[in-house]
């Protein structure tokens, strides 16, 4: 259950001496958190323009599987996510529809959540940048960057684009002056003073920052673009607008409103409080910073991987540990757009298939990192080939050989005594190692290939080696050697995934005769012993196993609109 709870109260100005550069960048290097069990991964802040689309979905759940899996391998994880909801464009929005900006924002807010919980992510906060806790935290950041002299007033002239809330260079624009991003829109001429933050100013710091830590921005084509961007020459850039009432005020000059990117990335060190503390960067910053990992789409990347270390910079406060910039979906090889009307509802998608079936789909079809597509007729055939066929046909055909010729119960077997030379053994004694990599990695495609591997290894173990013939030969030994090695491997294979497919993992489990919910956090965590459960060869005899059962109903293609 999860609830969001609001304060109202003004906090008291405080200033902090900021550091000098040297020791900062000492230590934002060495932040990593080493010595610290914890691990903090941000979703983007997503703006409440409208309901979540298939995107969103996607990098949230790929945020979940990170998240999940860093709790599994016992870590304090704090899983961030929630919306940006203030800015212009939303301004407009809540005004064509006839509600106003906050009863918007809460609208859609919640329609975000609604998707996660359907999708079965298992976020530690929402953060909201309409609430006013935030707003303690943005007004204290503004001051520290004040006081560093890293903010001033200038004349702002240029091309914007309402819809990224952005100002637009000539050559990004495309003819008669449209955002490339949002091509059936006219960007607006704007001729206006606002306050700029002095990014220049830390080109060499950012520099620096990316040969120290060359894993900073993943991928690497991301990285890349992000050094092409930087080489060019940083110019700063307008942090606040005028003629604009939904947003904070600039706080030495209530005239104008602070600009929506420089408020929502303070939305993820706002999430870092508990509930009880009182909103001051130092709380904020107590147990959970510096925040280990951004995920992003590749569009957000600029204002993640160049202004936000900047900002944290000019503060003093610890630049994060990365960020990861993912590719973005097209729908049967097209770009997914209202105007060719192929928009993937992902709330219809997970009504009708399941929140298992999604998390899998996106993660193993699609290379993280890169752009994919998604195809309803593959989505349907991939889930039925690996988790109908290879995966629960396996677990199912096996329980039944089990009760057969072991009277239902675990093989006492000593896994010690199975040769090195068993194929399934030599593979699963260093899939937890290769799978482990993968995650680490963020290559989930790899992960679940491994895996997947492993798993089909079973199918074909089994043919080969024929316990049925086995038993009727008399050969009992062998048989339950055969047997054990398969349920070991599945029992293996459903706790590697288990991140990704929780539900199928745990009716696995528990098939196996563990009372296990891979969706209770805290047991997990407590219970199942990671260098244990990731390993070859714990399968214990003294397990009572459970009625075989289908882990996944096969899918049929479905009509959204007879659903």
């Amino acid at each position: 259950m999860k609830c969001r709870v609001e304060w109202k109260f003004d906090v008291p100005h405080v200033t902090i001496e900021i550091k000098e550069w040297g020791s900062f960048l000492t230590e934002s290097m060495n932040s990593t958190k080493t010595s610290k069990n914890t691990f903090a991964i941000t979703t983007p802040l997503y703006y409440v323009n409208d309901l979540p689309h298939i995107g969103s979905a996607y990098t949230t759940i790929a945020a979940d599987v990170v998240a999940r899996f860093e709790r599994l391998r016992g870590k304090s994880v704090l899983l961030i996510t929630g919306t940006d909801e203030h800015g212009q464009k939303i301004e407009r929005t809540a005004e064509a529809s006839g509600r106003s900006p906050q009863e918007h924002c809460d609208t859609i807010a919640a329609g975000f959540d609604r998707l996660w919980q359907k999708l079965n992510i298992a976020y530690d906060r929402f953060s909201r940048t309409t609430n006013p806790r935030h707003g303690a935290i943005v007004k204290e950041f503004f001051q520290r960057v004040w006081d560093n002299d890293d903010i001033y007033l200038s004349q702002q002239t240029g091309w914007y684009c309402v819809a990224c809330e952005e100002f637009k260079e000539k050559r990004e624009l495309l003819e008669d002056n449209r955002c490339p991003m949002h091509p059936n829109r006219e960007v607006e001429w704007r001729d206006e003073q606002n306050y700029f933050f002095r990014l220049s100013k830390y080109q060499p710091q950012l520099e620096a920052l990316y040969q120290e830590r060359p894993d900073f921005i993943r991928p690497e084509i991301r990285r890349n673009e992000v050094l092409s961007f930087v080489q060019q020459g940083l110019q700063d850039f307008s942090i606040s607008r005028v003629n604009v009432a939904w947003g904070f005020p600039v706080p030495v000059d209530p005239k104008q409103t602070l600009y929506v990117w420089f408020d929502a990335l303070l939305g993820y060190v706002t999430a870092l409080l508990d509930p009880d503390q009182e909103p001051t960067l130092e709380n904020a910053l107590s147990q959970w910073a510096p925040i280990n990992l951004h995920l992003i789409g590749k569009d957000i990347l600029r204002f993640h991987a160049v202004y936000w270390p900047a900002m944290l910079m000019s503060a003093g406060v610890p630049v994060s540990g990365g960020v990861f910039g993912h590719g973005f979906l097209t729908k049967d090889g097209q770009k997914i757009s209202k105007t060719l009307g192929n928009i993937i509802d992902p709330l219809d998608l997970v009504e009708r298939y399941g929140s298992d079936a999604l998390r899998y789909y996106f993660l193993k079809e699609i290379e993280f990192g890169r752009d994919g597509d998604f195809n309803e007729t593959r989505f349907i055939n991939i889930l039925n080939a690996d988790l109908a066929n290879d995966l629960g046909n396996l677990l199912n055909r096996t329980l039944g050989m089990v009760k057969k010729y072991c009277q239902g119960q675990v093989p006492k077997v000593n896994p010690e005594e199975i040769g090195d030379n068993n194929g399934l053994k030599a593979a699963g004694v260093t899939l937890g190692d290769r799978v482990t990599h993968a995650y680490d990695g963020l290559q989930f495609s790899q992960g679940c290939e491994e895996i997947l591997s492993l798993v089909r290894g079973c199918n074909k173990y089994i043919d080969e080696q024929a316990p049925w013939k086995l038993y009727k030969q008399g050969e009992q030994q062998a048989v339950e050697q055969v047997l054990y090695a398969v349920l070991e491997s599945v029992r293996l294979s459903a706790y590697l995934l288990s991140a990704i497919i929780p539900n199928i993992s745990t009716a696995i489990y528990q098939q196996l005769g563990y009372s296990i919910d891979f969706n209770d956090q805290t047991a997990i965590a407590t219970t199942l012993n990671f260098s244990t459960h990731s390993s070859w060869g714990i399968l214990s005899a003294d397990l009572v196993l459970k009625e075989a059962k289908p882990v996944f109903a096969r899918l049929e293609l479905s009509n959204p609109a007879s659903s």
